[in-house]
């Protein structure tokens, strides 16, 4: 799943993605609140809950952290299939190592997403 508010951005990652046969179903979502509303939505479908959410910091509404604050509050199974990497322009350091220390995040990435940057999350994902 990507989450941003940038249309450019989404589908310049989502390109990525399929192009280097990363994941073959990309779920984009323009809010941290679309996102929240389409986990909830499958919860109780985990087929279709995704492994990984491409996660942008600044957007407006509903920012990163807010979004990482609210999957709290989904059940236990969203929470534990969903890893978050945060893929963001941001280079704001507080910023990074605030949203890095978040249980959910394991990695951050600055913008933009390339295949070797995939390759380094695949390798996180099988790793964990």
């Amino acid at each position: 799943m990507l989450i941003d508010d940038n249309d450019t951005d989404n589908f310049i990652s989502k390109r990525i993605i399929e192009l280097s046969h990363f994941s073959k179903d990309v779920e984009v979502k323009y809010s941290g609140r679309s996102a929240l509303d389409y986990l909830e939505q499958h919860k109780e479908q985990p087929d279709l809950l995704p492994e990984l959410i491409f996660l942008d910091i600044n957007m407006p509404i509903m920012d990163g952290f807010m979004f990482l604050y609210e999957l709290e509050n989904l059940p236990e199974l969203v929470q534990k299939k969903c890893k978050v990497v945060i893929l963001s322009s941001s280079d704001n350091k507080k910023d990074i190592d605030k949203i890095v220390s978040n249980d959910h995040v394991i990695k951050f990435i600055t913008k933009p997403l390339t295949e070797q940057t995939l390759v380094e999350v695949r390798e996180l994902v099988y790793i964990q």
